[in-house]
């Protein structure tokens, strides 16, 4: 790895950039992650964003959390009678449900997985 420097005065200053986000799509749960290990997990923090592994490490993760999601929801929904025959019956009551079911869900994955 080559550095280049530049002159200020009679020091010379390393030109230092960080990798920019390739692209990747760090979602909600990226960045719920992000701001909780810049807060709370500082060397962590700073030796992804050092080693270019940052926005992988996240978008990994937002990925992972999803798929957890999709795995638990519909289990969660049959095992407590969340049917299309209950959204028929009284949408009402499934919407209720189901949004319990999310909101439920998605506190297991902050437990579990962003606030660790």
């Amino acid at each position: 790895m080559e550095i280049t420097y530049h002159r200020e005065g009679d020091y010379l200053i390393p030109d230092l950039t960080l990798p920019e986000n390739p692209g990747y799509n760090i979602g909600k749960f990226g960045m719920l992650r992000q701001e909780y290990i810049m807060k709370h997990r500082r060397g962590l923090y700073i030796n992804l964003l050092l080693s270019g592994e940052l926005w992988k490490y996240l978008s990994e993760l937002n990925e992972e959390c999803h798929e957890v999601l999709d795995r638990i929801i519909p289990g969660m929904m049959e095992k407590e009678g969340v049917t299309e025959e209950l959204k028929a019956a009284d949408q009402m009551k499934w919407v209720q449900m189901r949004n319990n079911i999310q909101h439920r869900a998605e506190e297991f994955i902050l437990r579990d997985y962003i606030y660790v």
